[in-house]
């Protein structure tokens, strides 16, 4: 978008939960982040995790209140809930600049371009055109036509057609370019989106764009790190975890541990919250990067991957789909049931005597397909192993939308009408609780085991 004083490119990014990927990759792309809030619905939990993925790429967040014209609407609300994230309005005597503008009316637009070109002005954004352009891939995809096509947000410098150039493990020359409306370009300079095609393998959005010598140097530094990539993916990612954090940190250098927190309730994240805050130390600091309440979700692991935090679930547990994500993604996840036993926990590893002697065993997971009530038995699920295996003599769980509502033991587990001692994956049986019967169709029963270790930091 032109203005008197420049112009100004918007990526957009998608408001729905789903897109967490998208939102974080944004986030580390651009000078400013440009937080869109309806002024009649308030701050959304997509909301919140916008905000941790911008202070987590240390870019400044200007707010835009949208949809002021509408029934209902309430911008100060907005601004109080912002205000719990440290994003306190400069009339409120904070640091962040909100616009009230209306999509729809057209009101206000030009007042936000002014203050998101003001915010460029004071952080002085400047790029220098007159050098090797260098950026990063926003979108990619397969044309049948054109072969692999990458949209690349130029950084700094200048791409011109026939330049040479590597992307991650991608390389190749630049053979045509076009602009946001589909023309073709010779040149774009620094803040400028470019569709471009010359590349020999679809590139990963997120990657870097660096333009090089010639094709010889690009196809050499493609080979060389698709080479480290192949070892890296051999020898597996590190995974962070509290024991490696503490032995991964110099002596006398302050460290951030950093944290997602799930819970059953808003009370019990509230608490803990709190308390772990509290053990703070000048040479482990805390930061609790995002803390929401529900069952444990796909973005939880995104977000945690791309800020090295370990999840901390209280009362609530995975699903299989999001376990296995978290084992790709080498993200530990640790799970409690007592507040002072979680505290405790993690006050003992900031002290390097982390030595739990319950060691928990994940066993599988199985799905509740049916209810049916027996005389004299109680309820009993018809289940459909979805992950694992469940044995009789099992531990379980039963999980309703990731939420743990029943911890104790089978009091049976069927193969049609025989007992059986277990079930594996892929296979149905029958299943009952002990003590309960509030089972319904949907849930989910988790089957563990725990062992008696000695564990301690070496």
């Amino acid at each position: 978008m032109a203005t008197n004083r420049g112009e100004v490119v918007f990526l957009d990014t998608p408001g729905h939960e789903a897109f967490t990927t998208m939102r974080a990759r944004g986030a580390q792309v651009t000078d400013i982040v440009v937080l869109v809030v309806a002024a009649d619905d308030g701050v959304m939990d997509q909301t919140r995790e916008a905000v941790n993925h911008a202070k987590a790429a240390g870019v400044p967040i200007v707010v835009a209140v949208n949809k002021i014209d509408k029934e209902g609407a309430n911008p100060d609300r907005v601004k109080r809930e912002l205000a719990e994230f440290d994003l306190v309005p400069e009339e409120w005597g904070g640091t962040t600049i909100f616009a009230n503008v209306s999509a729809k009316q057209r009101v206000g637009l030009d007042e936000l371009l002014e203050m998101i070109l003001l915010q460029a002005e004071v952080l002085e954004l400047k790029a220098n055109p007159s050098k090797p352009a260098r950026g990063h891939i926003v979108e990619a995809k397969l044309d049948k036509g054109r072969g692999p096509l990458g949209t690349v947000l130029i950084q700094e410098g200048t791409l011109k057609n026939g330049d040479a150039f590597v992307c991650g493990t991608v390389h190749g020359k630049v053979r045509a370019m076009f602009n946001d409306q589909g023309r073709k370009i010779k040149q774009a300079g620094p803040a400028i989106p470019v569709e471009i095609q010359g590349f020999d393998v679809v590139p990963e959005a997120g990657d870097e764009f660096v333009v090089v010598a010639d094709d010889k140097v690009a196809r050499k530094i493609a080979e060389t790190r698709a080479s480290k990539q192949r070892e890296k993916d051999l020898v597996g990612k590190s995974k962070v975890t509290l024991e490696s954090f503490l032995l991964s940190k110099p002596a006398n250098e302050a460290k951030n541990l950093n944290l997602v927190l799930k819970a059953d309730v808003q009370g019990s994240l509230e608490a803990i919250t709190e308390a772990l805050v509290k053990l703070s130390t000048e040479e482990v600091k805390i930061q609790v990067v995002h803390g929401a309440t529900g069952g444990l979700t796909e973005s939880d692991i995104l977000l945690a991957s791309a800020s090295q935090a370990i999840i901390i679930g209280f009362n609530v547990r995975p699903t299989a789909k999001v376990k296995d994500m978290a084992d790709s993604e080498h993200v530990e996840i640790r799970f409690y049931d007592i507040i002072y036993k979680l505290v405790g926990e993690i006050k003992d590893a900031m002290s390097g005597m982390l030595s739990p002697d319950i060691l928990e065993v994940y066993l599988g997971q199985a799905e509740v397909r049916n209810t049916f009530s027996v005389p004299k038995v109680g309820v009993v699920a018809g289940c459909g192993v979805v992950d694992g295996k469940l044995t009789r003599a099992a531990k379980v769980r039963l999980l309703r939308d990731g939420v743990v509502i029943y911890t104790g033991a089978l009091s049976s587990l069927k193969r049609f009408k025989d007992d059986a001692k277990e079930v594996l994956k892929g296979y149905e049986c029958g299943v009952g609780l002990e003590n309960f019967n509030d089972i319904k169709i949907g849930d989910i029963i988790e089957a563990f085991e725990t062992k008696e270790v000695a564990r301690t930091i070496d």
